[in-house]
């Protein structure tokens, strides 16, 4: 079946692909995502590490030509736009802005986006400093969202950002963390109107880290249009905890086979709410070492089945709001990603174009 006009793929684009001043003080003169990705070593037997770029090579996001040649590979193979992340700390405070910044100043490259809202505190948990607060994720109250808004508005306001019935998404990672969801989305909302927008169309993220009961469950009764429900595509067998146990105490990271088949969604993600979210595979050992998490066993041809999957299920939702999201563009250090790497080149991408159509 082909993908068609009504099913769209957004992936997450992390913008950490050149130094900034932050991380020049937190972790050396020219520290990017880049860092990490080379340093990483394999950790146990079978092991594949390191993980690195192919036909990009190591990229710096500073530069035009890098982000048009990601632009025209996502473009060639279903992806129709990235869901940048976006830092807004509170108080005005900002990072890793440079590249939306330029993309909405240039009209360059010709791809749709949209924007992510990475409301999390920055700490040192992935580099061997977890207690060290980098960078504190605050929510100074309703002058702070009103400039937070105007600092977004000329994003929402590109022809090229992708939209629902004409209305911006947003797209919030940690809704559980806002003090008054429901207040910020209705305060947003009346900006936008306020604006001149045809409305905005959010999207939170849920999860239930202890397969149980989700992170966050009153999406729809705070305001939010639609759902992701995010969650590591683990098999998870009889023994899993144990064995877990046991790599922790021997000083190996968590790992679990990537799953061969999708499994069943849990009872609280509404089918008419939740879009669906699909990862390539999982290993974040480049950034937090033994204290990481692997998926052993991913390759496209898993990778193809559960974005066939996805897709079926984005079919079913109303038009416009068929959205498979993908983790990731382009998290190199957390093991995610569509672009080409050195031992799949281009078959993440393959499989993302032939699930999207099956």
């Amino acid at each position: 079946m082909p993908s068609g006009p009504s099913l769209r793929s957004i992936a997450f684009y992390l913008p950490q692909f050149h130094p900034i001043p932050e991380n020049d003080a937190w972790w050396g003169t020219g520290f990017t995502e880049w860092t990490n990705v080379t340093k990483a070593r394999p950790l146990f037997p079978g092991h594949r590490q390191p993980d690195l770029p192919g036909e990009l090579g190591f990229y710096d996001l500073r530069v035009a030509e890098n982000r048009h040649a990601q632009a025209e590979l996502a473009r060639a193979y279903g992806v129709s736009g990235f869901c940048y992340w976006h830092y807004w700390f509170g108080g005005g405070r900002r990072i890793l802005e440079r590249p939306i910044t330029e993309v909405i100043e240039s009209g360059e490259p010709d791809l749709g986006f949209c924007l992510g809202w990475a409301n999390e505190s920055w700490s040192g948990v992935w580099h061997g400093a977890k207690d060290t607060i980098l960078i504190e994720q605050t929510y100074p109250g309703a002058a702070d969202e009103e400039a937070h808004f105007e600092a977004v508005l000329p994003a929402f306001r590109d022809p090229r950002y992708l939209t629902v019935d004409g209305r911006p998404i947003f797209y919030v990672f940690r809704p559980e963390n806002l003090p008054d969801v429901a207040g910020f989305i209705a305060h947003w909302r009346a900006l936008a109107e306020a604006a001149g927008l045809p409305g905005l169309y959010f999207v939170a993220e849920v999860t239930n880290r202890t397969e149980e009961e989700p992170t966050y469950a009153t999406a729809r009764i705070d305001g939010f249009d639609a759902a992701v429900f995010m969650r590591l595509p683990a098999l998870r067998r009889r023994g899993s905890a144990r064995r877990v146990n046991l790599s922790r105490r021997l000083g190996m990271p968590e790992s679990y086979p990537y799953l061969p088949q999708p499994e069943p969604l849990p009872d609280f993600v509404d089918p008419d709410f939740f879009q669906p979210a699909v990862w390539p595979a999982w290993d974040n050992t480049p950034r937090s070492g033994r204290n990481g998490v692997v998926l052993t066993g991913s390759s496209p041809e898993r990778f193809r089945t559960h974005v066939a999957a996805a897709a079926r299920r984005a079919r079913e939702l109303p038009d416009g709001e068929g959205i498979v999201w993908v983790k990731s563009w382009n998290e190199w250090a957390e093991g995610n990603h569509l672009e080409p790497d050195r031992r799949w080149g281009r078959g993440w991408l393959e499989a993302l174009a032939a699930g999207l159509s099956d």
